[in-house]
Formats: C-alpha cells, sequence, structure tokens
C-alpha cells in the first residue's frame, strides 16, 4: 500500500471508474490529460501574461483555528486578526460543516513572481482602560496560552511551517501558532523555544510577521504558466518602531501580562517565489505527508494484524476440517447403525439452536442499524483508497459517509425485518420504527448536547441551526422512508428456514464451566479484535484530536477487512465450544463477543485522553467523551453485526449437513 496520495491524472480505467462512482465527467486539459472532479490543476502566470487559462492573483484563505490543549476550535473572525474588506467565501460541503471547517478569505493578497517585503497589513490598537479592547486582548492571551494554531490556505495547498524536530527529521506542520508565552518563572511555552529573544518573564509573544515562499513549477507544455507546488512560511515576532513604514527589525512583539495603557500590534508579511523542479503538482502533498515518520509502525500493526488472524484462520481451519468433519461423520455413522447411542456435544442442542432469542426485537434493531453502518464503511473506505476522498478533498469523507448512511436505509430495515420475522415476532411497526429512529437518535440526541455545548463556547464546530434542520430533513425525509421500503421487503418474504426443527420444550443448560460462562467469553472474544486495530486506532485519534492528517486509506481499507476476518473467527470459535457444552444461547452471546471489542475501545480511549492529550477544561473533556461515546455505540453495532452473521452462518452450515430424526 502507497503512503502518498494518489496521482490526480489517472489512467483511462480510473477514468471510467471515476464516471461510473462519481456520474461526473472531468474536462480534458491540454496535454491530454484527467483529473479528479474538483482536483483540477489552476495555472499562474505573472501580470502581463495572465489570460482565461492562466490567472496572476493568488488568494490566500484561511480556515478555522484549533489546538491540540482544546476541543474548542474558533473562527479566524472570533479573532482580532486583520480582516479582509471584500471576497468572496468558498462554499463548504456537509463534511467541513460537520468538522466546524470555516474557510474565510484573507486580506493577504499575492502576484504571482511579484515580491513584496515586510508589507503592512493592517495595525490593531488595544487600550487596556477599554472594556471591549481588555476583552480581545484577553481572549488572544487566552488563545496563545492554549497554543492555538492559524491554518492558511493557498491553492487548496495548506500552507506549511517546516522546523527540525528530534532525530534530524524535518516536520512539516500545516499550521502555525498565533504566539507564545513565557511564564512567570520563567518557562518558555510551546513556540517560545525557537528564539532566544523570547525570555522576558509572565510575558506574551505574538508572531505578527510570517515569511512566505511560494514554490511553483513550470508546465512542460508552453504557454500554460505555472503550478504551485508548495507554501511555507516562518512565524516572526517584531515590534515595528515605524508602524506606518515597517522594516522588520527591531526587538519581539512582546505583551506582558501586567502592560497598560495603549498596546499596538501591527501585522506584516513577506513574500518570495521559488521555481521547484523536481516536485510535480500531481505530488505536491507527499512532502508533508512524507514529514510524519509513521510509515514503519503501520507496517507493524499491518503485520501484528496479520500474525492474529492467521493463528486465528488456523485455529478455526482445524475445528472445520478436523473436529467438526469427525463429529458430523461419527453423528452420521451413529444414526446408520441400528444400535442406538446417546446423542452428546453438540448435536444435542439440535432442537433448540434456532429457538428465537429474548430481546428478538432489540437485537434485529441492532443488526439492522448494524448492517447499515457496516456496508457504509466499507464503501467509505473503498472510495477512500482511490483517492475520492484525500485530505486535498476537504471534508469529502464525512459527507461521502453521511450520504451513504443515509441511503442506506434500506438494507437497515431489510435486515431488521427479515431477522425479527426469523424470531417469530409479529409487532412489525415497532420494529421498524425502532430500526429507523433508535440508534440514530442516540447518536443525535448526544450529537445534539454537544452542538449545545459548542454554541455555548462560540466554537466555530458548533452547527448552524439551519445545517441541523438539514440533517433532520435528510433522516426523515430520506432515510426513515427508504428504512420502511426495506423493511416492508423483509417481511413480505417467508421467514428464514432453519436446516432443524425446534422443539416445543425448551433443553435444561448443564452447569457450565467457568470458561463456557457467558461473561468470560464475550470478554475474551473482544481482545483479538482489538488487537487488531488498537495501533490504527492511535492514528485515527491523533487525526481526529491532535490534528494530524490522516491518508494511510490503503492501510486502514487492509486493517477493516482484517477486523471482519478476525471478529468473525473469534466468535466462529466461541460458538463452537459453548455448542459442544450444550449451551445454544448463540444469538445475543455472539453479537457481544465481538461487539465487546468496543468496550476494549473505550478503555483505550480513556487512557489515550489522559497519557497523550493535554486537553484542558470542562467544556473540552466533556465534548472529548461525548464524541468518543458516538463513536464506541457505531463500533459496537458495526463489530457485533459481523459477530453474529458469522455466528449464524456457521451454526446454519453446520446443522444442515447432521442428520437428525
Amino acid at each position: 500500500m502507497s503512503a502518498r496520495l494518489p496521482a490526480p491524472c489517472p489512467p483511462r480505467w480510473w477514468l471510467l471508474l471515476s464516471l461510473l462512482l462519481l456520474g461526473a465527467a472531468p474536462g480534458p486539459r491540454r496535454g491530454a490529460a484527467f483529473y479528479l472532479p474538483g482536483l483540477a490543476p489552476v495555472n499562474f502566470c505573472e501580470e502581463e501574461k495572465k489570460s482565461d487559462e492562466c490567472k496572476a492573483e493568488i488568494e490566500l484563505f484561511v480556515n478555522r483555528l484549533d489546538s491540540v490543549e482544546s476541543v474548542l476550535p474558533y473562527e479566524y473572525t472570533a479573532f482580532d486578526f486583520c480582516q479582509a474588506s471584500e471576497g468572496k467565501r468558498p462554499s463548504e460541503n456537509l463534511g467541513q460543516v460537520l468538522f466546524g471547517e470555516r474557510i474565510e478569505p484573507s486580506p493577504y493578497k499575492f502576484t504571482f513572481k511579484k515580491e513584496e517585503t515586510c508589507k503592512l497589513v493592517c495595525t490593531k490598537t488595544y487600550h487596556t482602560e477599554k472594556a471591549e479592547d481588555k476583552q480581545k486582548l484577553e481572549f488572544l492571551k487566552k488563545s496563545m496560552l492554549l497554543n492555538y494554531q492559524h491554518h492558511w490556505i493557498v491553492d487548496n495547498m495548506p500552507v506549511t511551517w517546516c522546523y527540525d524536530v528530534e532525530d534530524g527529521q524535518r516536520f512539516c506542520n500545516p499550521g502555525f501558532p498565533i504566539g507564545c508565552y513565557i511564564t512567570d518563572k520563567g518557562h518558555a511555552k510551546d513556540a517560545c523555544v525557537i528564539s532566544s529573544e523570547f525570555h522576558e518573564r509572565d510575558t506574551f509573544y505574538i508572531f505578527n510577521h510570517v515569511d512566505i515562499k511560494i514554490y511553483y513549477h513550470v508546465v512542460e507544455t508552453g504557454s500554460m504558466g505555472a503550478r504551485l507546488v508548495a507554501a511555507k512560511l516562518e512565524p516572526k515576532s517584531f515590534k515595528h518602531t515605524h508602524i506606518d513604514k515597517p522594516d522588520c527589525s527591531g526587538p519581539p512583539m512582546d505583551i506582558s501580562n501586567k502592560a497598560s495603557g495603549e498596546i499596538k500590534v501591527a501585522y506584516t508579511y513577506s513574500v518570495s517565489f521559488e521555481e521547484e523542479k523536481n516536485i510535480r503538482w500531481a505530488s505536491r502533498w507527499d512532502y508533508i505527508l512524507e514529514s510524519m515518520p509513521h510509515t514503519h509502525i503501520q507496517w507493524f500493526s499491518i503485520m501484528n494484524s496479520l500474525v492474529i488472524v492467521l493463528f486465528l484462520s488456523g485455529m478455526v481451519a482445524m475445528i472445520m476440517l478436523r473436529t467438526l468433519h469427525k463429529d458430523i461423520a461419527r453423528y452420521n455413522q451413529m444414526d446408520s447403525t441400528e444400535d442406538a447411542q446417546e446423542e452428546f456435544g453438540w448435536k444435542l442442542v439440535h432442537g433448540d439452536i434456532f429457538r428465537p432469542p429474548r430481546k428478538g426485537m432489540l437485537l434485529s434493531v441492532f443488526l439492522g442499524s448494524g448492517t447499515q453502518i457496516l456496508i457504509m464503511t466499507f464503501v467509505t473506505l473503498f472510495f477512500a483508497c482511490l483517492g475520492f476522498l484525500s485530505p486535498a478533498n476537504r471534508g469529502a469523507l464525512m459527507t461521502c459517509a453521511v450520504v451513504l448512511w443515509v441511503l442506506l436505509g434500506t438494507p437497515a430495515g431489510y435486515v431488521a425485518a427479515r431477522f425479527y420475522k426469523s424470531f417469530g415476532g409479529e409487532k412489525w411497526k415497532t420494529n421498524v420504527l425502532l430500526t429507523s429512529f433508535l440508534c440514530p437518535g442516540i447518536v443525535f440526541a448526544d450529537f445534539f448536547i454537544m452542538n449545545l455545548i459548542l454554541w455555548g463556547e462560540g466554537s466555530s464546530a458548533a452547527i448552524p441551526f439551519g445545517t441541523l434542520v438539514a440533517i433532520l430533513a435528510l433522516w426523515f425525509c430520506i432515510s426513515v422512508p427508504l428504512t420502511f421500503i426495506g423493511a416492508y421487503f423483509g417481511f413480505k418474504k417467508n421467514a428464514i428456514e432453519h436446516p432443524v426443527r425446534t422443539n416445543q420444550i425448551p433443553r435444561q443448560i448443564p452447569e457450565q464451566s467457568f470458561y463456557t460462562k457467558p461473561l468470560p467469553g464475550i470478554i475474551m472474544g473482544g481482545i483479538l479484535p482489538f488487537g487488531c486495530i488498537f495501533i490504527q486506532l492511535f492514528f485515527i485519534l491523533n487525526s481526529i484530536w491532535s490534528h494530524q492528517m490522516y491518508y494511510m486509506f490503503g492501510f486502514l481499507f487492509l486493517v477493516f477487512i482484517i477486523l471482519v476476518i478476525t471478529c468473525s473467527e473469534a466468535t466462529i470459535l466461541l460458538c463452537y465450544f459453548h455448542l459442544c457444552a450444550e449451551d445454544y444461547h448463540w444469538q445475543w452471546r455472539s453479537f457481544l463477543t465481538s461487539g465487546f471489542t468496543a468496550v476494549y475501545f473505550l478503555i483505550y480511549a480513556i487512557h489515550y485522553f489522559f497519557s497523550k492529550l493535554q486537553i484542558t477544561g470542562t467544556a473540552s473533556t466533556i465534548l472529548y467523551f461525548g464524541y468518543t461515546m458516538i463513536m464506541v455505540l457505531i463500533f459496537f453495532l458495526f463489530t457485533g453485526t459481523i459477530g453474529f452473521f458469522a455466528c449464524f452462518w456457521f451454526v446454519t452450515k453446520i446443522y444442515s449437513v447432521v442428520k437428525v430424526d
């Protein structure tokens, strides 16, 4: 699996696939190249050469500001920075809105190949006696204390701050801090370590100047101009002596906690251009992704998972091919002999194996919702592997997942109805209503409470009221009717035919040993699937809470397949042991055995919060655990459904090949 983003110039088979998947025809460009929809390159040239195919103005957009010490992101306009006088705000897709991305035009405007040195953008003045100015300054100080980061965008590329880290490696961060703080004991926090000039105690230093360098690659096909392949900056701090004519020299811009009177902060920038012949437009994200030294750990994760799968596969194969084969041969041989012998083992419970479980309504509803999530996850990851949902296509991953979930109401209703009918249920109206509203309702209620907290904190991650209405409309007007349609066809079909008949009187289950009791088996069953995914979980949680880019969808898709296999095999293995112990209550146990992986996920998320994150504040803590509970519920339904279907197939298979009276 490649660790790089797929090149946006697909071969012919990829073009056909993109036409089928997206229903859009990417337009041909000069040079007979094709590009994925929404990812076609923009050409730039000097002012005097600009045309319809080549533009001279380079727009810089600003995104939300976030911090690893707080779950609350804020819009750029929430801070007292230089604002754009005019400019069109880019339209945001559903995924960007749900993730709290708020892309705004900025006052930083460049012309291709026109270099600027210490150009003034604006000056902000604060009077500490004025309540409004003091409030703005305090918000700025608090943000620097929590290490909030700017996120700037040029030509759909993040503007990166590259610096050396441990082991001589260079890390390119797609963000840079507002400023930093020197404690009253003289300890330099966060970015203050980059310069010895930051030394005043109990003082904030604001990065009010940026040196921006834009790298471009000249298009070989002639007069098409150039394409931007990288944008890097270096944040600096200057207390400009002549604010009207800044020269970007002098001491850093400090704001002491004890400062009073008038404080002036001048924001400036310098921009330069450099030709880069070795980087093509199609691979311009690589320098950011390659600076994240985690690829070898990903391979370790895959190898670890594969070893577990091979071990489990060997165990299951041994049971299937040897033990089960001997069991079936022995049972069938006994039936053919005239001597009546007493039955034993898993054949003994053939008259009870398909007895409807308790709480069959709830189980069928969980299976319907789990099927919906399972198909959604598979299709989303498949699209991500093809490059449609790469980091360059902002918000596409979440948009795809939400749209797929809405459209997959039909299989959810169908599966829930089929199994509920097979369990002997007759309250079909209750079943379809619960399938439509129970699990989605729990997720939405949790999400709405988290949104109220975000609204109260004034965060950009708060979903606007109009978007909430739109989500409810998608749920009630599309997902619910599709669920009803699926349930209609599910109830219309005959109940699932079982290979053996169910006795009228339930068989008494003998006293079970410790390891065949329900709880120990369920707890053991979740360990192996979790062992396959816990390293991958670290990177996923990093991308969500530490604002790192996640791009290894090839690895993730492979781990997804391994997880499905491991959940299935672990559940089948334990199911066989329980049947041999004459315990025929396999339905809920199979669901909970693999579903218990979600409990280990929750424990790991708690460990990650206390050991890896620096989140402070009650609101941020509540938000972390609120969103984690949504992920845990989704993961529980997803893994539990895999376990049930695997066990259902196994039980149906073994009882269909053994002769019973």
